[in-house]
C-alpha cells in the first residue's frame, strides 16, 4: 500500500480525472432519465399536477 503512489507513473492523471468526470455525469445523466421515466418520480409531472399547470398524462 505504501506504493500506491506509482498507479500515476502508469496513468496520466489528467486523462484519469477527465474520464472520471465524464463517466460521473453520463452516470447522473441516466439516473435522472430512469427517473424521469417512471411516473411516481417524475418530479415535472409532479409539479404541474401540484400547481393545476397542465393534466397528467394518463398512465398505460
Amino acid at each position: 500500500m505504501s506504493k500506491f503512489y506509482k498507479i500515476w507513473l502508469i496513468f496520466d492523471p489528467r486523462r484519469v480525472f477527465v474520464a472520471q468526470g465524464v463517466f460521473l455525469f453520463l452516470l447522473a445523466a441516466m439516473i435522472h432519465l430512469v427517473l424521469l421515466s417512471t411516473p411516481s418520480y417524475n418530479w415535472f409531472d409532479i409539479a404541474a399536477a401540484k400547481y393545476n399547470r397542465v393534466a397528467p398524462a394518463p398512465a398505460e
